[in-house]
């Protein structure tokens, strides 16, 4: 009698352990596949926002205004290859800006404005040279302290965005002051040059084409 009490009490501990044991497997199953689920199902939404973030921000920093279109599309002229390279450097390679470059190449400014550290250019186009009569041009660009006045009139301490331009008087590196107005992507420098392609990114700079070369004023 004794006996068959041992080997039924031994049945029941065997029997409840492998119960403990079952259930205890299936709720770390159970708990590792819920897990996996909700991480699954996280990275779509993480990645989605990530996604929609990097969107948002490209879409913010991409130049606008009519000229953009004439700025080549790859290569070192190419909004990409002039986000690489320093302000006077990256003007260079592009075809829209060689007689900015040759001004600033015959004043000695291109190590100056190269080394200098968060600036804002407003670079006028070939076209906007275009529009000085050739003799009074030629002799501007023949008298280097002329042509430095009026090239770093040009440019302002600090990366001016659009909301800046919106309503802004900045000092110039020149000495004198320019005044910005503007909305959306219309803008005006003075009340003469219009921004013809804003929000131009180089390594130290950030730059505003447009289309008339401004006169040094107080």
């Amino acid at each position: 009698m004794k006996t068959r009490l041992l080997a039924l009490s031994a049945v029941t501990v065997a029997l409840s352990v492998t119960t403990a044991c079952g259930g205890s497997g299936d709720s770390a199953d159970n708990s590792a596949d819920n897990s996996a689920d909700n991480s699954a199902a996280a990275a779509p939404a993480a990645n989605g926002a990530a996604s929609a973030a990097a969107t948002r921000s490209a879409m913010a920093a991409a130049p606008f205004g009519t000229a953009c279109s004439a700025v080549p599309a790859s290569g070192k002229g190419s909004f990409a290859g002039m986000a690489a390279d320093p302000v006077a450097t990256a003007a260079s390679n592009n075809p829209v800006l060689s007689t900015l470059v040759t001004a600033v190449k015959k004043a000695g400014l291109v190590d100056t404005l190269n080394a200098a550290d968060g600036i804002t250019v407003f670079a006028p186009t070939n076209d906007a040279f275009a529009k000085i009569p050739k003799q009074q041009l030629d002799q501007v660009l023949a008298d280097q302290k002329t042509l430095t006045s009026i090239l770093t009139y040009h440019v302002v301490k600090g990366r001016k965005t659009p909301a800046d331009l919106r309503n802004g008087t900045f000092p110039t590196l020149q000495g004198g002051h320019v005044t910005a107005t503007g909305s959306g992507e219309s803008f005006t420098i003075n009340n003469d040059a219009r921004v013809v392609c804003g929000d131009v990114t180089t390594r130290n700079a950030t730059v505003y084409i447009i289309d008339t070369v401004l006169m040094p004023r107080k």
